[in-house]
């Protein structure tokens, strides 16, 4: 299951899932989104798992979609160069993520940028190293917000921190993670990841029945809002890049998602 982009370590029920493009703050690329989608798809499946970890190599949590390989693969769409599967990562780890049925926790250890911001309210227990920051950078690339944010957000935030994050595009300190609910608690970076591990070994000395029982409630709740705001994220992000109001050139480096 390890690859170059992903890193998996397995230790007492936890898996880790550490994300290794540190040369790239860990940004997403097709490797890292079908990798980690078939490692949560696989982790899902696997009985000798009951809790998933999830954190970045070296300094960066995430800094999101790799916008450079986004406008090699839009280039080759529009040239009629690629396959009908190419550039479909991102849906694909979502697919995966919103359903993922076990206790998915984060060990922030850096910045955290789009996705790496927006995954984290897919997650249910989030620690963050005290130097980290995350950023929603979506209304100042000229694009709508994506993986259900519009919903997850104001619910994981409530909806004043959620909005000053989506409309602003400003930067959310570990503190105020905190404080707005979307994070737990902070750490010391040199201390995070073995805390995070720690509380997700205590979650997973629990019968895994239970626990995947818990998690299946508490996801049902919000399964279906969830879908819809993705479907009317994707709706709006396509209409806002046929717009007049988005650059050219970022147009085509986004218009391949």
């Amino acid at each position: 299951m390890p690859t170059e982009v992903l890193g998996v370590d397995d230790r007492e029920k936890v898996r880790t899932l550490t994300f290794q493009r540190p040369e790239a703050a860990n940004a997403f690329n097709e490797d890292l989104y079908l990798a980690l989608a078939g490692a949560l798809d696989a982790s899902g499946r696997d009985d000798g798992v009951s809790v998933v970890l999830l954190t970045g190599a070296g300094t960066s949590f995430s800094s999101g979609t790799d916008l450079n390989e986004m406008a090699v693969i839009a280039q080759a769409h529009a040239a009629g160069e690629s396959s009908a599967d190419t550039g479909k990562g991102f849906g694909t780890l979502l697919d995966v993520l919103i359903e993922f049925p076990k206790p998915l926790l984060a060990a922030v250890n850096g910045s955290g940028v789009g996705l790496g911001l927006t995954m984290l309210a897919h997650c249910d227990l989030v620690l963050v190293a005290e130097h980290a920051r995350l950023l929603a950078p979506f209304t100042s690339m000229g694009v709508a917000p994506e993986a259900a944010s519009s919903y997850l957000l104001p619910l994981r935030m409530g909806h004043q921190q959620a909005a000053l994050a989506l409309y602003a595009s400003r930067w959310i300190t570990a503190d105020q993670a905190v404080a707005s609910g979307l994070a737990l608690r902070t750490c010391p970076a040199e201390t995070l990841l073995e805390t995070t591990h720690e509380l997700a070994r205590e979650i997973a000395a629990k019968p895994l029945a239970s626990l995947l029982a818990t998690k299946r409630l508490v996801g049902d709740a919000h399964r279906d809002r969830i879908l819809r705001a993705r479907q009317q994220e994707d709706a709006a992000f396509a209409e806002l890049l046929r717009g007049p109001g988005l650059d050219d050139g970022l147009r085509g480096r986004v218009s391949g998602r």
